[in-house]
């Protein structure tokens, strides 16, 4: 890339006029012009690079804020125009307009035939690859236009961190037309709808990319440059605009990535160090236009209308906070070779100068350390520095310029070779003296590193000396403080072996406890495996009684029967000893009863028993269980203790060892310093000696001390034998908890199983319970209907026995009655027979009707397959007419791309001299039957095509096509 340079963002603002509704609802005309670049509003003014009234056309919006960019597009920059504002403000107006209108067509299809203007126009050995994307952001969700099932696509980076939207289909133009075929394939599929304020309004932000490349096939000098136009979805209030269900969506979603673009351009008018560009797609895609490598043109649109005053002021004001941004622009270009070689004797040349530079400061720096004072004109000069390099810069910049201008010179092949060869004999003998002497500067500062190394040790030396007595004494110091830390240590290492005595008894309680605790658990089951039989027992007893009592109660019914029969047809006999007979019977049923009732009372006191002792057994399980929880935690607390007094053994021992070598290296040390003081003693008392006696006397000294050293290793190794014993012994009782925890684990295991047992059979004791509570409910109103029954045959015992009793009186007197009682009889029996014949009928009819009901079930069934069978054949057929829509709308695509293609022939034919737009064609690609909408697909930054190639070379009449 070409060097930076630093631009501003060009804001321009523009009013639409007032709106029909606008001028019916009578609203006032708010703004005042002054000039060209103020408008004042509530009588604050607001100034921009360029203002635009309400009687502005689309062809000056166009010249003032686009016409530019596009002559920097194609000369290597990028840049992109947006519209922002309100909604109804005319953003989509001015962006769009009427795509196929000369007068009100927008900025994107003006922009559009400018660039291939531009490019017909331009060198003939220029090649340009020109492609497009068209893609909008709906629900801060990225979508395709051109290709609608791509919906939610992601933003990545390429190499250089710059955005770009990953998936999205990009394609190859060679013509204006082309481009806007594109664009009405894309605006055909963006979102639009209908609110209060406007009739089409936009529901997405719409972003229309323009890629170009393009080659000097001479020089091979590449450039490329995007141009991003995009129209953003106006802000909305929901009072104004009437949003509802899914469009307040949309609403809810544009206004919340407009806060985000907003908060990005606040950010950076403020120059805070964190840009929050991820907050939002659209201001992730945008991020390279906004405060990057772009030159950007925004169009604030606003509304005149005093109802809508303070949505125009909320623009203006974003519109001045981004006239303070500032971008850093450069060219996008590929350097040649010659072009890299010119930057690299460039920069050599700038880091010889810099070299020097550092020389020179060294060299300064060294004589005022020495304490030398440097004159000022022999001091360092900063500003001629950099006016040198400067200089340097200027002709290095100037020198490639200049020689292609040499007038008359022109070299053969020969002399050029000979040059060429003269020059690489020339730069080797350049590298050759350039090693040279960096390797000479290098032996240099070696010596001088030695010198300075001599120097700090003889230093060292003196400091040692000096200081060696004060370290002699305070390495005596740190050994009695060390021999001190031993016995501590000693000390410590008893006290933990008592500790851990302790705890190994406790451990053994604990055990014993645990024993107890589960031979108590055992006995508690046996009992609870005995109050279970006994419960079994219980069981059948009542099972038993109830088959008694279903006995009993079809006898007394039986009876009643019988009696009921005997009443009916009249054979009872006349005389006393039937009285006698019925009170037996009562008497036997009452006795029946009572001793039923003694055994239920019996039953109900056996279960209060068997509840109150199942409770009591919950009861202690539940302690039980407590306390082995309490059991397991000590054991595990004694785990840990047992792991930390290991580990703090070891870490004693390691201690103890690395104090054993710090004594040992000490006392030679020692030795070896008093020896050096009785040598330079003697040398300063300049006793006569020979070397031998010295020799001796150190040798004496250093064997006593050997031996000293001896017995303290010995005492040390005695220490450190009874101290293994002691952790041996420890390990062992730690091996023999760590069984007894592993045994206490698997009698764990096993109550855990056998509690779980003892629920499921206190589980199925329960339901037992819960069933003879309800059989005792059963019983007692079974007993309740006897009751009833018994005293309801008492009665008519009752009435029986008075009516014998007046039959026997009146027998003679009263046969007439007799005969009138017998009708009166019979009179009874026909109602009942009456009474039983419509039960009868009414029985038959229901059991006609859930016939009927049966009858018609298969044929309902049959009915609603018929209706699913019904409907699968419809969806097929529907889903055959969709395939069919989708070949016939498939054909007509083809016809029209075959008649785009005849007539894109036909223009390309009218054309003269012009540059060349090529579609390059890839390895690997077949070419499709149209060359109208070649796609493209991006991912990870490479591009795969599928179109015919076209060249178009400018500059003269010949034309090739490559199929």
């Amino acid at each position: 890339m070409a060097d930076p340079a630093e631009c501003t963002i060009k804001v321009m603002c523009r009013f639409r006029p007032l709106n029909s509704s606008e001028v019916v609802r009578g609203d006032k005309f708010i703004p005042k012009f002054q000039g060209e670049e103020t408008v004042i509003i509530g009588g604050k003014p607001y100034m921009y690079d360029r203002v635009f009234q309400t009687n502005t056309t689309q062809e000056q919006v166009y010249n003032a804020c686009a016409q530019k960019i596009v002559k920097d597009v194609l000369e290597g920059y990028n840049g992109t125009i947006f519209a922002y504002g309100q909604t109804s403000s005319g953003k989509t107006h001015t962006m769009e307009g009427n795509l196929h209108d000369t007068d009100s067509m927008g900025i994107i299809p003006r922009i559009v035939q400018d660039i291939f203007n531009y490019i017909y126009s331009m060198d003939e050995n220029l090649e340009f690859h020109i492609k497009v994307s068209y893609f909008e952001i709906y629900l801060d969700k990225i979508r395709d236009l051109l290709d609608v099932s791509k919906t939610n696509l992601s933003v990545h980076e390429d190499k250089n961190r710059v955005p770009y939207v990953k998936g999205c289909t990009e394609r190859f133009v060679c013509s204006p037309e082309e481009v806007m075929d594109t664009i009405d394939e894309g605006k055909s599929n963006r979102h639009v709808a209908v609110t209060n304020m406007n009739e089409h309004s936009s529901r997405s932000h719409s972003i229309f990319l323009i890629n170009v490349k393009q080659e000097n096939t001479q020089t091979e000098q590449k450039l490329s440059g995007k141009l991003y136009l995009v129209d953003l979805a106006g802000s909305e209030k929901v009072s104004k605009t009437g949003a509802e269900g899914a469009v307040l969506d949309e609403a809810k979603n544009i206004n919340k990535s407009l806060s985000s673009l907003g908060n990005v351009i606040s950010a950076l008018a403020e120059g805070t160090a964190y840009i929050p560009y991820r907050d939002s797609k659209m201001t992730r895609i945008l991020q390279d236009s906004l405060g990057g490598n772009c030159r950007t043109t925004i169009v604030i649109c606003c509304s005149p209308s005093s109802y809508n005053e303070a949505e125009t002021k909320t623009t203006l004001m974003f519109g001045q906070r981004a006239k303070t941004i500032k971008n850093t622009v450069c060219v996008n270009i590929e350097l040649t070779a010659e072009q890299w070689k010119q930057k690299y004797e460039r920069e050599k040349e700038k880091n010889k100068s810099l070299r020097n530079t550092v020389t020179w400061l060294e060299n300064e720096l060294n004589r005022w350390r020495n304490g030398e004072s440097v004159p000022v004109e022999e001091q360092f000069d900063k500003e001629k520095a950099k006016a040198e390099v400067l200089a340097l810069d200027s002709i290095l910049n100037d020198k490639p310029a200049s020689t292609p201008n040499v007038p008359g010179v022109r070299l053969t092949d020969v002399e050029k070779d000979k040059c060429e060869a003269e020059l690489a004999k020339l730069y080797k003998q350049l590298d050759d003296k350039d090693e040279e002497i960096n390797q000479q500067s290098q032996l240099a500062e070696k010596l001088k590193q030695q010198m300075l190394d001599q120097d700090e040790l003889l230093a060292s030396s003196r400091r040692d000396h000096d200081n060696l007595q004060a370290e002699l004494n305070r390495l005596q110091a740190e050994n009695e403080a060390s021999k001190d830390e031993v016995k501590e240590v000693l000390q410590a290492l008893e006290e933990l072996a008592v500790n851990y005595d302790q705890k190994s008894q406790e451990v053994e309680d604990k055990t014993k406890e645990f024993e107890a605790i589960s031979e108590e658990l055992n006995q508690k089951s046996s009992i609870l495996s005995s109050l279970d039989s006994e419960l079994q027992k219980l069981k059948e007893m009542s099972n038993h009684q109830k088959k008694r009592v279903t006995e009993m109660m079809s006898s007394l019914l039986k009876d009643l029967a019988e009696i009921g029969i005997a009443v009916g047809s009249n054979d009872i006999k006349q005389h006393e000893g039937g009285s006698g007979l019925i009170d037996e019977e009562f008497t036997v049923a009452r006795l029946y009863i009572s001793k039923m009732k003694s055994e239920v009372k019996t039953m109900a006191k056996r279960c209060r028993q068997l509840e109150s002792s199942q409770s009591e057994s919950n009861k202690k399980m539940d302690e039980n269980e407590k306390e082995l929880a309490a059991c397991q935690l000590r054991i595990s607390q004694h785990e840990a203790k047992i792991k930390s007094l290991t580990e703090y053994l070891q870490n004693i021992e390691h201690k103890k060892r690395q104090l054993e070598e710090n004594v040992d290296s000490l006392n030679e040390e020692l030795v070896k310093l008093s020896a050096q003081e009785k040598v330079h003693a003697m040398e300063k008392e300049n006793e006569i000696q020979t070397a031998n006696e010295v020799k001796e006397a150190v040798e004496k000294q250093i064997h006593s001390h050997r031996e000293a050293h001896q017995k303290q290793i010995s005492s040390l190794r005695d220490e450190l034998d009874n101290k293994e014993k002691l952790i041996t012994d420890l390990q062992d009782l730690n091996q023999k908890t760590m069984l007894e925890q592993e045994r206490l684990r698997v009698e764990h295991e096993k109550l855990k199983s056998t509690d779980q047992e003892k629920s499921r059979k206190l589980h199925e004791l329960t339901v037992m319970q819960d069933r003879r509570e309800q059989a005792r409910q059963d019983l007692k109103g079974l007993e309740e209907t006897v009751a009833k029954e018994l005293q309801t045959l008492h009665n008519l015992r009752k009435l029986f026995v008075q009516d014998l009793a007046t039959r026997v009186k009146k027998s003679a007197e009263m046969d007439s009655d007799d005969t009138g009682g017998s009708a009166a009889q019979k009179q009874k029996i026909s109602f009942l027979e009456n009474n039983l014949e419509q039960l009868t009928k009414v029985h038959k009819q229901l059991v006609r009707d859930n016939a009927d009901l049966r009858c018609e079930l298969p044929k309902l069934e049959k009915r609603l397959r018929a209706t699913a069978e019904r409907v699968k054949a419809l969806e097929s057929a529907l889903k055959e007419a969709k395939e069919n829509a989708a070949r016939d709308r498939k054909r007509y695509q083809q016809e029209v791309d075959r008649i785009k293609e005849a007539v894109r022939a036909k223009n390309m034919a009218r054309r003269g001299h012009s540059a060349q737009i090529a579609k390059p064609i890839r390895p690997g690609q077949q070419p499709v039957a149209s060359p109208t909408h070649p796609n493209i697909n991006r991912s990870g930054g490479g591009f795969y095509q599928n179109s015919q190639t076209v060249s178009i070379r400018g500059g003269g009449s010949s034309r090739t096509e490559k199929n």
